[in-house]
């Protein structure tokens, strides 16, 4: 089976290069604006479903998987902070306290969303102090991502606790994607690699 990731993120090709899946890469071009009064969980879901979709267009007929991750606080998305300014806003709204993080993944082929849903991990942060929230924003780490931090690399050192799939913060749920791949038919009775 001839599988295509949806997705530019690095992260997301590391976690399916470490089950051993072989993939290839597109970059769908998706416009991932907030839709107004969209919670955060239904817009990781859409824009998953809107990469996978493009994307499966060009894909030769291949399973085409597409993924958006969403930080939510209090019902509000944070996306990647515009510069250190608001990179600091986000760590303070983070510091000592629990936030939402959706996966949104779909399954395409040739122009038709076959299967998607969505992953959601609980994240609580310790109580960061002014210091630590400088040092970690001056180090560059979260400059890129979703609510300014990835909890793998220096970022762990704030995550107190998850409650769910640690994958899932990353970037892409690996229990939740072999399942969904087992729905479809496409994946195995076990969780090995797909050939």
């Amino acid at each position: 089976m001839r599988i295509v990731l949806a997705s530019g993120s690095p992260r997301r090709r590391e976690i399916l290069r470490s089950l051993g899946w072989s993939f290839d890469v597109t970059v769908p071009d998706v416009d991932e604006s907030v839709v107004p009064g969209e919670s955060p969980r239904d817009m990781a879901l859409r824009l998953a479903r809107a990469k996978a979709l493009s994307a499966s267009m060009d894909t030769g007929g291949a399973l085409t998987i597409g993924a958006d991750t969403v930080v939510d606080v209090d019902g509000a998305a944070l996306g990647k902070p515009e510069d250190r300014s608001d990179a600091m806003r986000m760590l303070v709204m983070l510091s000592g306290r629990t936030h939402m993080v959706h996966t949104g993944v779909a399954m395409a082929r040739s122009g038709e969303v076959m299967t998607s849903g969505v992953e959601t991990t609980g994240v609580t942060f310790g109580a960061l102090t002014e210091a630590e929230m400088t040092a970690f924003v001056d180090s560059g780490d979260g400059l890129d991502k979703a609510g300014a931090y990835a909890i793998q690399g220096r970022g762990a050192l704030m995550v107190e606790r998850i409650d769910g799939c640690y994958y899932n913060v990353v970037g892409l749920p690996a229990f939740r994607l072999n399942r969904m791949l087992r729905s479809l038919g496409e994946g195995c009775d076990q969780v090995w690699p797909i050939e």
